[in-house]
């Protein structure tokens, strides 16, 4: 991507897309394009297209998405399908009809099915059964590689999915009822800490294993990913084992407990866990298999213990 491109970053104010810009102005791209969800309800297909047709971006990054954890998937299944298939239908197909270059559909590894073999594999998907809790949402961003990969084949666009692992960092959701396991943690402890709480009840058993990525890690594989030579970014286009898809993550995992003792530690919280396992624990094990990803030159930076670090003084000061 040339320096002077015309780059929309869809979502600018979620956690991805904040990251994305931060990322692209600090390498100097400087001729951003952004929108509020306000100024552009990006589920109204007419506002995009009018959008698209006025602003003429060359390359699109697609971060906006309706997202949550556990709890809000269970609650909302029908908005998490409905806006997110919206969404992702109106700017890619905006995309393909106003000369796109290159996009980058941001989706997530809960795509992939709920007891799929570990490392998780870009081929494994649609092997299997999804994790139940979250399965409007993963519908919606399976449909939206789908789309991908349709309008690769028959229009010969340039549209690359990537998947990213359990995210963290700056502009996080940290509402108990909607936001995902690291954040709500965090949360739970922080007020535990305030309250002068002797413990901290955690969902489920603690024992899944999960994968986490610092939002940065995953702002700055975005923009590797869309700056690849033509040559490169067209094998992974093409490659018939993941056409188009890609995983981004660290390719390390900790259980929930591991990661709760880990986030009580740098709160400062004196007291104790306790896990209610009424309560469910999802996918037993996610790690995403990044061997493609690190093929291409690319590994994060952020190691786990310093993002929690700073995204805890983060929090304080927002």
């Amino acid at each position: 991507m040339p320096r002077e491109a015309r780059i929309y970053v869809a979502g600018h104010r979620g956690l991805v897309g904040s990251a994305i810009v931060r990322k692209l102005e600090a390498e100097g791209y400087e001729n951003l394009v952004v929108r509020t969800s306000a100024e552009l309800d990006l589920r109204d297909q007419q506002a995009v297209a009018d959008f698209f047709r006025q602003e003429k971006p060359e390359y699109v990054f697609l971060a906006a998405a309706k997202v949550g954890g556990i709890v809000a998937n269970n609650t909302y299944p029908a908005e998490f399908i409905h806006d997110n298939l919206m969404i992702q239908t109106n700017v890619i197909h905006q995309s393909w009809l106003n000369g796109v270059k290159r996009l980058l559909f941001l989706g997530s590894t809960c795509i992939y099915p709920k007891m799929a073999p570990q490392p998780i594999k870009e081929e494994y998907l649609l092997t299997g059964p999804l994790e139940p809790t979250n399965e409007p949402y993963a519908i919606a961003k399976i449909a939206g590689i789908k789309m991908c990969q349709a309008y690769n084949r028959q229009y010969g666009t340039r549209f690359l999915a990537a998947m990213p692992t359990n995210l963290y960092g700056p502009n996080d959701n940290f509402d108990l009822e909607s936001s995902h396991v690291l954040p709500a943690l965090m949360r739970k402890f922080y007020d535990a800490k305030v309250k002068g709480e002797d413990k901290v009840v955690i969902w489920g058993t603690g024992s899944p294993l999960r994968e986490f990525l610092h939002v940065d890690d995953l702002a700055d594989a975005s923009i590797f990913l869309l700056n690849l030579p033509e040559d490169v970014f067209s094998s992974l286009l093409t490659d018939h084992s993941s056409q188009a898809l890609i995983n981004v993550g660290s390719g390390e995992e900790i259980s929930i407990k591991e990661l709760a003792l880990a986030i009580k530690g740098v709160v400062g919280f004196a007291g104790d866990l306790a896990f209610d396992a009424s309560k469910p624990d999802g996918t037993p094990r996610k790690l995403s298999d990044v061997s493609r990803l690190h093929g291409l030159g690319w590994k994060h930076e952020v190691r786990l213990i310093e993002g929690l670090r700073e995204t805890y003084q983060w929090y304080l000061v927002k």
